[in-house]
């Protein structure tokens, strides 16, 4: 059946972060987390972090990243956790708890207003990560001018954040699937993200005084029955429902996209080219 044009779309207000701050979506970003723990552990490497230093954790969500960080620097250390939501730094103060961890600080506040969050901390921190934070906010040179302040001379700023993300795709190709993903970088779009984001940073941060030494992409593939399939999956599963109440799809998109997921998630040939996810490292010079 033929899908009907949606109505005017009306997107998510600006200061709720676009997936939702409940207990699925810290679910959800904890397997996301797991799924991509050695992308993140192999750029923190890259960028020399060790045991003692000050790492600040920008949008860290519920904190899967900031206890590997906190585990990494030890107790000689620090991390500063910084995320807009009350129940994600919650989620992360049990883990912190529950794991006797005692060198991580949380900063409620909006990222891209780090010198009101942190005005005493200018050219204290050694490591700066920020991980799918940048494609979401609408702008994003604040949040780098902000991490700029707060990096030593010879402090590092690591990223891992989207260009292309709407070449996300299913092979063979399904127009219901294409159609969706279309839909989710409109969304993304609307609200004030980028989903391109990467290829405006090199600019961003030369202007405020940081230099990219290292750019990579992390492009993967998966499979049905793989375990990286699952986190496009949980992904679907709580954004389309959401498409279809901003209005950038009609319920008969929600019910073909439905359908050619589950029929290329029971076809053993089917494959799908995950949204390019890069590495980007700046030094403040």
């Amino acid at each position: 059946m033929p899908s009907t044009t949606p109505a005017r779309p009306h997107p998510a207000t600006p200061e709720e972060y676009v997936l939702g701050t409940g207990d699925a979506e810290s679910s959800r970003l904890g397997l996301q987390h797991r799924l991509w723990s050695p992308a993140a552990h192999s750029l923190w490497e890259r960028a020399a972090i060790r045991p003692g230093q000050t790492v600040l954790d920008v949008g860290c969500g519920p904190g899967h990243a900031t206890i590997d960080l906190a585990e990494i620097v030890g107790h000689t250390g620090r991390v500063i956790a910084v995320d807009e939501s009350p129940l994600f730094l919650k989620h992360l103060n049990d883990r912190v708890v529950g794991q006797h961890l005692r060198n991580v600080d949380r900063i409620l506040g909006d990222a891209q207003q780090l010198d009101a969050l942190l005005p005493t901390q200018a050219a204290t921190i050694d490591l700066a990560y920020c991980r799918w934070v940048l494609c979401f906010v609408p702008d994003p040179e604040a949040l780098v001018r902000g991490v700029a302040r707060l990096l030593k001379p010879g402090g590092r700023f690591a990223i891992q954040d989207y260009f292309n993300y709407e070449s996300m795709s299913l092979a063979p190709r399904r127009e219901p699937f294409s159609r969706v993903i279309r839909a989710v970088g409109k969304s993304f779009r609307a609200r004030g993200g980028d989903p391109d984001i990467v290829a405006r940073l090199p600019a961003l941060c030369r202007k405020h005084g940081l230099e990219v030494t290292h750019l990579a992409v992390n492009q993967r593939l998966a499979r049905p029955g793989s375990s990286i399939w699952a986190w496009p999956e949980t992904f679907f599963a709580t954004y389309v429902p959401r498409l279809v109440e901003m209005n950038y799809i009609t319920t008969e998109d929600r019910k073909a996209f439905e359908a050619a997921w589950s029929e290329a998630s029971d076809d053993p040939d089917s494959f799908m080219q995950l949204p390019p996810v890069f590495d980007v490292l700046a030094v403040r010079r």
